[in-house]
């Protein structure tokens, strides 16, 4: 858990941040609780953020992955793609999330893939789709995040 992986950024995403003197991708992780929750970022772009995240470890009290937990899975992943979008000049902070959970899923890993519903100046909203090893929907979430301007 919390250990080093490539996440895959476009070119033109590292270069950006590289003209800043900023390594994105030993920046980059999916916060203390992404951490905790052992949720790897695979792939990180304005048009599509995918992870995964094991079900063990993230269970309620009857051995079912946590609905909390597909809510940090959907959030840190809608969050990722608002912040790709938004930039070096902008902070991503996210103002609504809505999860609904179709089936409960109780070993493996799910998978969760964020894309754009609207990239706007001031807000992004993105649809998670949260599916399990058999590719079978286990939630559905829909994040909007506000794009705040950098002290900087």
């Amino acid at each position: 858990m919390g250990e080093q992986h490539a996440v895959k950024f476009p070119q033109e995403v590292l270069d950006e941040y590289a003209a800043l003197g900023i390594d994105l991708p030993s920046l980059f992780s999916a916060g203390a609780l992404g951490i905790r929750m052992d949720i790897r970022i695979l792939e990180a772009s304005a048009e599509r953020v995918v992870a995964t995240m094991p079900v063990e470890g993230n269970t309620q009290p009857y051995g079912l992955l946590h609905g909390g937990a597909s809510a940090v899975l959907a959030e840190t992943l809608g969050s990722v793609g608002a912040m790709m979008h938004g930039g070096i000049k902008k902070v991503a902070v996210g103002v609504d999330l809505n999860c609904t959970h179709h089936r409960g899923i109780r070993s493996g890993l799910v998978t969760g893939v964020a894309t754009p519903v609207h990239r706007g100046r001031s807000t992004a909203t993105y649809d998670i789709v949260i599916s399990d090893e058999q590719d079978r929907r286990v939630c559905t979430a829909r994040l909007t995040c506000l794009l705040r301007d950098t002290d900087s």
